[in-house]
């Protein structure tokens, strides 16, 4: 199992003590030393069966900057997928890449679900 994440993120931190609690093991991967490539974003969408929309890190900073929410809606998926790649940072963390299982961010009770 891979989990994806930025080590300064409280959330992040937040999901890998819960992890950590529930004996699970996992690989980690900084989402920008190592950010996921175009092929690896656009086969997490496919298997996650989630809107592309909640690959992005919405909060972010950079999300911000780049004035995304307005430009979001008249990009192709295909578009989307490719400005994803570009930056670790414009990518919802953490993410879990488990087999065919595909979690982004971090709430309990999901992950409780996921997990049993």
């Amino acid at each position: 199992m891979l989990l994806i994440q930025y080590p300064k993120c409280t959330t992040c931190q937040k999901a890998k003590k819960w992890l950590d609690a529930h004996d699970i093991s996992y690989t980690v991967r900084h989402i920008v030393e190592d950010h996921p490539s175009y092929e690896e974003l656009k086969q997490w969408h496919e298997k996650s069966g989630l809107p592309l929309k909640r690959f992005f890190n919405t909060s972010g900073m950079l999300y911000r900057q780049m004035e995304l929410k307005d430009k979001l809606p008249g990009m192709s998926e295909d578009e989307q997928l490719k400005l994803l790649a570009t930056d670790g940072m414009l990518v919802k963390r953490p993410l879990i890449v488990d087999g065919d299982r595909i979690l982004i961010g971090f709430k309990e009770t999901e992950w409780e679900e996921a997990f049993q």
